[in-house]
């Protein structure tokens, strides 16, 4: 799998009707999983959206989730840009570079889903974030 850019947004709490509807407009295959799915016992949040991935036959990406807890969320700025893969020595070039300057919301480190994943704003004030899958360390 080559890297793919594509946005991410980031909902307050309706990320499922949003992809749904993302999905009845564009087509494709939506994956969801659930922050109740990854462990979180907060029953408020259970059925919440860590992560979801809509994957049309025309190429389009889109990515999203609830806000997650500890999170804000301002109107405006709920969306980021991810860049994502298994090409990890391009992915860590792209984060060093990115991250640069600017502010490591994330580390750039093994998560829970197993791949590596960071979160920065950069100098500009873009919100950016890179998942390398599959990665080993």
């Amino acid at each position: 799998m080559a890297s793919r850019l594509n946005p991410y947004i980031t909902f307050d709490g309706d990320a499922r009707q949003a992809m749904e509807f993302y999905q009845d407009v564009f087509g494709g295959t939506l994956r969801t999983s659930t922050f109740g799915e990854a462990g979180m016992q907060d029953p408020a949040l259970a059925d919440k959206i860590m992560h979801a991935m809509l994957e049309t036959d025309r190429g389009f990406t889109l990515m999203a989730s609830d806000t997650a807890p500890g999170m804000e969320r301002t109107a405006g700025d709920n969306i980021s840009v991810s860049v994502s893969g298994d090409d990890a020595d391009d992915l860590r070039g792209y984060w060093a570079k990115l991250s640069s300057g600017g502010t490591v919301t994330v580390p750039l480190e093994r998560q829970m889903w197993g791949d590596e994943f960071g979160a920065c704003v950069d100098r500009f004030g873009i919100g950016w974030m890179v998942n390398i899958t599959g990665a080993q360390g």
